[in-house]
């Protein structure tokens, strides 16, 4: 017997293709003119927001699989927007940093993601504030 579920009403299944949407609308905005994925991203804006940091806490913060964020950082290395800084202050992690290119490229991208997430708001309208709150009560109750 088939049981009833409705799936297109489940929160956790609504939000994480909401947050797919939404990831792809944004990589619209840098993928290219920039030559960059949604994961490579995720890399700078992590580095962007952090400064040196370890792949380890890039995972922790974005929740993309390791081996995912290994490949973006090599990747970003090879473009020459990231580098290794040294080990982590427990010596036994890689640090890894924005280069001076690759904050360059940041404060390239970085008006347009804004302008995205503007347009999106705006969309929402007087909405928009209580979406924002609403996101934020989410957070409170998942990452408490």
């Amino acid at each position: 017997m088939k049981q009833q579920f409705d799936l297109q009403n489940f929160l956790p299944f609504r939000l994480n293709r909401l947050a797919s949407e939404m990831s792809a609308g944004l990589s619209s905005v840098y993928r290219e003119k920039f030559g960059i994925e949604i994961t490579e991203w995720r890399v700078i804006a992590t580095l962007a927001h952090e400064g040196e940091t370890t792949a380890q806490a890039i995972v922790a913060s974005t929740r993309t699989h390791k081996s995912t964020i290994s490949r973006a950082v090599t990747k970003l290395i090879g473009m020459g927007w990231v580098e290794r800084s040294g080990p982590s202050q427990d010596g036994r992690e890689k640090s890894f940093k924005l280069t001076s290119l690759g904050s360059q490229r940041m404060g390239e991208i970085l008006p347009l993601v804004r302008a995205y997430e503007r347009e999106v708001l705006k969309a929402l309208g007087a909405d928009g504030d209580g979406c924002l709150k609403t996101i934020s009560l989410l957070e409170k109750v998942i990452f408490k």
